[in-house]
């Protein structure tokens, strides 16, 4: 019983002997093969603010244990400074990489310019503390530029809002394009990075309307969809526009026409004595001149309407003398 732990013993110190020196090995190979891939990288000595010179005094080469760099870093002092002069561009702070983003090219100066991405342009807008966004917009940022213009071509003028461009980066704010400002600013002008054909819509825009801007989340990239805004859509209640219908006139009363009668006019021959004299008169209610005989007047003066005495005399009353017959 004895012998048989015995050689449970020395099997067990044999097996981990053997992972111990396994493990060793594991851990040697590793070792090896980090310290062969560890290369070096040019950083920042000291903070270096905008339009700072980079001298081989205010960077160092720190080393860089993996197998890939930043991109645009430098590996050595000479890579950087070999070609000539650079300016920094971007705040670096210490021990921060050095990129080629973040400096200018080889003998250039610290320029609005060399912020520029290639094939784009630089275009101010003029801004207010409302148009501006109070401030809050600063160098680095995205911003969307909003047209706000009077619509002239309709009857009644109407003013409208669209989005002419959208995630629009931020140059500068005035004469600052430093993009480690944190302090919000007044600004009265806002320089914007644009394509060429951008550029142009900005500038004519300013000369039709007013010019606004949006600020947006720097990692928003989809562009949204956007259509013009009226004062239509302002109204918190639908209000038509067109005219309330007209409501049509009530008919004008019907004048009877008058109607000509034949018999408006009736001869009366009177004889005295021997002579007699026959005369053209005409009946009650006929209008003298125009040759009607309104309907109305007609049915009043028929034979049933008429005194007995007017029928008995056909003088009396009912008729006038307007003339000699011929």
């Amino acid at each position: 019983m004895r012998m048989k732990n015995i050689i449970i013993l020395c099997v067990a110190l044999i097996m981990g002997g053997l992972a111990a020196f396994l493990a060793r090995n594991w851990l040697l190979s590793h070792s090896r093969s980090s310290s062969a891939a560890t290369g070096t990288i040019v950083v920042a000595a000291k903070p270096l603010g905008y339009g700072a010179a980079v001298t081989a005094d205010n960077i160092a080469e720190i080393a860089w244990a993996a197998r890939t760099l930043p991109e645009g870093a430098f590996v050595t002092k000479e890579e950087l400074l070999g070609d000539g002069r650079r300016v920094v561009l971007t705040p670096l702070a210490s021990n921060e990489p050095v990129l080629r983003s973040k400096i200018t090219g080889p003998g250039q100066r610290a320029s609005l310019s060399s912020f520029l991405q290639e094939g784009n342009r630089a275009v101010t807008v003029r801004v207010d503390d409302v148009r501006g966004v109070a401030g809050f917009i600063l160098p680095g940022d995205f911003v969307d530029v909003v047209l706000i213009k009077t619509d002239d071509e309709r009857v009644r003028r109407e003013n409208y809002s669209e989005i002419l461009l959208q995630r629009v980066k931020v140059l500068a704010i005035d004469q600052l394009s430093s993009e480690r400002q944190e302090q919000p600013t007044i600004a009265k002008a806002v320089t914007l990075e644009v394509a060429p054909e951008q550029a142009q819509k900005i500038l004519l825009a300013t000369n039709v309307g007013k010019l606004s801007l949006i600020l947006r989340q720097p990692e928003e990239k989809s562009l949204a969809l956007s259509r013009r805004i009226t004062e239509k859509d302002l109204r918190t209640s639908k209000i038509s526009d067109e005219p309330p219908p007209v409501s049509p006139e009530s008919p004008l009363p019907q004048v009877a026409e008058p109607v000509r009668r034949a018999d408006a006019a009736a001869t009366v021959a009177i004889v005295r004595g021997l002579k007699r004299e026959e005369y053209k008169v005409m009946r009650d209610g006929y209008w003298a001149g125009s040759g009607f005989w309104p309907e109305a007047l007609t049915q009043a003066t028929t034979p049933s309407s008429l005194p007995s005495s007017s029928l008995s005399n056909p003088l009396a009353g009912t008729v006038r003398r307007v003339g000699k017959a011929d």
